[in-house]
């Protein structure tokens, strides 16, 4: 179930899952967990009201004490916590509702465990969630400072614009493995892009410009991307 390596500035981050059906709150919470992410579940809107604070809330809609919609909106009114949505209802006025009540994103069931990972990371980053833990990332001779988004390749910084900074850092949570275009999309532009995919492949070119050699980022056709060390 898991989706590649913990990444250590995710460690220690608290995750409320607010999730009635136990079979899924339990198979999210062991697979969260071995993300490095702390899961806190509770299975009412009267115990989602009441659990300590958290860094990200995981909301079904369809709880046996409440609607999700008021746990959205009471949540919203107290807080500024990053919300994701989790429903079975593929209904655009309940999509509607809930982005204007405050969630951060809405994932329709069934939904795969790697998707909702990215979508995670990708609401975490657009909300700018503390994460705990950040430390620099060194890969051959490229090193990677999380905390002050500073990129240095045998100890001369390179300039990235904010996309290509995001887009460097998808690749490098896991060297080696291929990153697909759809989870570039969902982490780095927005789990909704409805643009054109062509986006990424301009970044990418510009990303190995800046690094200085095209071997730092491998291609599969019709695949995705893959950070690899240069030479």
């Amino acid at each position: 179930m898991g989706v590649g390596k913990v990444r250590r500035s995710e460690v220690g981050v608290r995750v409320l899952l607010v999730e009635d059906d136990k079979a899924i709150a339990d198979s999210l919470a062991i697979g969260l967990g071995r993300e490095g992410f702390q899961v806190e579940a509770v299975g009412t809107a009267r115990e989602a009201l009441k659990a300590p604070s958290a860094d990200l809330v995981l909301l079904d809609l369809g709880l046996p004490d409440g609607h999700g919609f008021e746990v959205c909106r009471r949540l919203r009114a107290g807080s500024s916590v990053p919300i994701i949505i989790l429903t079975a209802r593929d209904d655009e006025v309940d999509r509607v509702t809930g982005l204007e009540l405050g969630a951060d994103d809405y994932v329709v069931k069934p939904f795969s465990f790697r998707e909702l990972v990215a979508r995670i990371r990708a609401v975490s980053r657009r909300t700018g969630s503390q994460q705990p833990g950040q430390v620099t990332q060194q890969i051959g001779p490229l090193e990677i400072d999380r905390r002050r988004h500073r990129v240095t390749v045998r100890g001369e910084e390179i300039a990235l614009t904010p996309k290509e900074y995001d887009l460097l850092s998808v690749l490098a949570n896991d060297p080696g493995a291929m990153v697909t275009r759809r989870e570039i999309l969902a982490q780095v532009w927005d789990p909704h892009w409805y643009g054109t995919s062509k986006t990424v492949d301009v970044h990418i070119a510009s990303l190995r410009r800046k690094l200085g050699d095209p071997a730092w980022i491998e291609t599969s056709r019709g695949v995705g991307f893959r950070l690899a060390v240069a030479e």
